[in-house]
C-alpha cells in the first residue's frame, strides 16, 4: 500500500470537481483530482445542458473559460417545444440567441475544463472506497486499487452516493417517485426523421398525468430522451432490459393512447438505460467539520426538474475555491464562508426541483407548464 500527500484532495472529476481545481489553479493553489474512470474517453459523457447566467456561466468567468465556453454553445439549442399526449404543440419557441441559458453538450464541456488544468491534476482510475479524519484537519482517502492519499483539505464532490458525504451526514438519498428510461435515436435527420422533427433543434417535452418524455437535440445529431414516468422504487426491476424489445414493449404500455410520433422515441430507439431519480433533503446541511466539504450533488443531490443540477455544481466548485483562495492559510475560515452560502443556495434549488416535479407530473402538469413558458414566438 502507498500513500501520498497531497494539499488539496478533490474526489470527483465531474463538473463541480474540475471547476473546483481549475479555479484553484488560476489562483496559484495545487490540488490533485481522483476520478474513479479509467481515463478521459473511458464513457460517452452524453446529454445537452443549459448554462446559467447566474451561475454556471459566473463559475466559468471564474475560471476564465468563458469565452471557449462560448465556442461550444449548440446554435439554436434554446428552442423550446412543449406537446400534449396527442401530438399537439401547445407552445413552441426559438432560440433568441440571448446566452442566458444556452445549450452546450456535457462532454464538451467537461474537455474545455480538463483541458485547462495543468497534466497529471486529475488522477484516473482512483475509486474511493472510504474516508477517514487524522485530526487537524487532516483527513484520508483510500481507493480500492490500494492506495492511500492524506490531505490538508478534502472536498466530496463524488455524487449522489458520495463516500465523502459519511464524515460530515447521516443523510442517503432518496427515491423521488420518479423513473427514467434514457433512450437515444442516432443520425436522427436521416434515420428518425419523424422524430427528429418532433423534438425540433433543442429542447423538447410532452407531458401526460404522471408521465412524460423530456428530449434534446445533441451536437452530433442524434436525439437523447427521457422517458419519465411515476412508479414504485422497484418498477424498473421488472423490467428485462437485456431484451430490448420486451423493454420498449414495458415501457409503452404506460403511454397506451398517446400519439405514434411519440410512442416512436422509445420504439425506434437504439438504447434503452433505465434509472431511478433520486434526492437528498431538501434542507440538507451539516455541522462544520474540520478540513473536509462537500459540493455539488454530494452536497445537495435532487431531482433535474430545476435545471440547476450542473450549474449548481460548477458554481459550488468556483465558489469553494475562491473562498479557499481568499483565506490563505485559514482553511477552516474558508470552509465556513463557503458553507454559509452554500446551504441556502443549494436549499432554494432543492424546493424548486421538488415543486417542479410536483408540478409537471400531477395531473394538470401540461396546463401548468404551458401557462409557466407562455406562448413565445414560434420556432421554425
Amino acid at each position: 500500500m502507498s500513500t501520498t500527500h497531497v494539499p488539496v484532495a478533490i474526489v470527483g472529476g465531474g463538473l463541480g470537481g474540475l471547476t473546483a481545481a481549475r479555479v484553484l489553479h488560476v489562483h496559484g493553489v495545487e490540488s490533485v483530482v481522483f476520478d474513479l474512470e479509467a481515463g478521459p474517453e473511458a464513457r460517452t459523457q452524453g446529454g445537452m445542458l443549459d448554462i446559467h447566467e447566474e451561475n454556471g456561466q459566473r463559475a466559468l468567468r471564474a475560471a476564465g473559460l468563458h469565452d471557449d465556453f462560448l465556442g461550444i454553445v449548440h446554435e439554436g439549442g434554446q428552442a423550446m417545444r412543449l406537446l400534449g399526449p396527442d401530438g399537439t404543440v401547445r407552445v413552441a419557441s426559438a432560440d433568441d440567441g440571448d446566452g442566458g441559458r444556452p445549450e452546450v453538450d456535457r462532454g464538451d464541456l467537461r474537455d474545455l475544463l480538463l483541458g485547462s488544468l495543468p497534466a497529471g491534476t486529475v488522477r484516473w482510475g482512483r475509486k474511493a472506497a472510504g474516508a477517514r479524519p487524522l485530526g487537524d484537519g487532516r483527513h484520508e482517502v483510500a481507493f480500492t486499487d490500494g492506495t492511500v492519499v492524506t490531505t490538508d483539505l478534502l472536498v466530496g464532490a463524488d455524487g449522489a452516493w458520495s463516500r465523502i458525504r459519511p464524515l460530515l451526514s447521516d443523510a442517503r438519498p432518496a427515491y423521488t417517485g420518479v423513473s427514467f428510461v434514457e433512450t437515444d435515436l442516432f443520425e436522427a435527420d436521416t434515420r428518425h426523421p419523424r422524430s427528429a422533427a418532433l423534438v425540433g433543434g433543442g429542447f423538447f417535452l410532452a407531458l401526460g398525468p404522471g408521465r412524460g418524455f423530456l428530449a434534446h437535440r445533441e451536437t452530433d445529431g442524434s436525439l437523447h430522451v427521457y422517458t419519465a414516468l411515476r412508479a414504485g422504487e422497484d418498477w424498473i426491476d421488472t423490467i428485462d432490459f437485456g431484451d430490448r424489445r420486451a423493454a420498449k414493449s414495458a415501457v409503452l404500455a404506460h403511454f397506451e393512447g398517446w400519439d405514434e410520433g411519440l410512442r416512436g422515441l422509445v420504439a425506434d430507439a437504439e438504447t434503452l438505460t433505465p434509472r431511478r431519480i433520486h434526492a437528498l433533503p431538501v434542507d440538507h446541511r451539516w455541522d462544520r467539520v474540520p478540513g473536509v466539504t462537500l459540493l455539488g450533488d454530494a452536497a445537495h443531490l435532487m431531482s433535474p426538474f430545476a435545471g440547476e443540477g450542473a450549474n449548481l455544481a460548477m458554481y459550488d466548485g468556483a465558489e469553494l475555491a475562491l473562498a479557499v483562495a481568499g483565506h490563505p492559510g485559514d482553511t477552516e475560515a474558508a470552509l465556513a464562508a463557503y458553507e454559509k452560502e452554500l446551504f441556502p443556495r443549494g436549499e432554494a434549488s432543492a424546493v424548486e426541483s421538488a415543486a417542479s416535479l410536483d408540478t409537471m407530473f400531477g395531473a394538470d402538469g401540461l396546463e401548468r407548464m404551458a401557462a409557466f413558458f407562455g406562448t413565445g414566438p414560434t420556432a421554425g
